[in-house]
């Protein structure tokens, strides 16, 4: 029943689970859009500001999610970052832009692109203070 709760899809069978931050007003348009893509229910959407989630649950600490976008697929791989967006993309039928983004030189232009803003996320959102924004406290994802 929490379960449920935590996640927003009703079909059980989906291609990719998405850890999002429901707060961050760039993830919510992101997630919006990709709510309205997704016809085939193949992505499992979860707020991770949810007040009913709880990270401990899926074996994670609020702060990893909370630095930079994580994905599970069904067999329980986890994915972060760029390659969340490639399999969410993918799930909803830009699969040759998902291969596009995996060409050597597209691929670490993204990857560097999204490190710099998942480390600068809550800061370019307007969402700082003096806990969140406080480097120590945020782990840097890896590149």
């Amino acid at each position: 029943m929490r379960r449920k709760a935590m996640c927003q899809t009703r079909n059980s069978t989906y291609e990719v689970e998405v850890f999002y931050d429901g707060d961050c007003p760039l993830c919510q348009r992101e997630i919006s859009m990709l709510r309205r893509w997704d016809r085939h229910e193949k992505i499992r959407f979860t707020d991770i500001a949810s007040p009913s989630f709880d990270a401990g649950v899926v074996g994670k600490s609020h702060a990893d999610l909370m630095a930079q976008m994580h994905g599970r697929l069904p067999d329980g791989t986890w994915l972060q970052g760029v390659e969340v967006f490639r399999r969410l993309y993918a799930a909803v039928g830009f699969k040759r832009l998902a291969m596009l983004s995996r060409l050597p030189l597209i691929s670490q232009i993204l990857n560097l692109g999204y490190a710099v803003f998942a480390r600068n996320r809550l800061r370019l959102t307007g969402r700082c203070t003096a806990e969140s924004c406080d480097t120590t406290q945020i782990p840097t994802p890896p590149h």
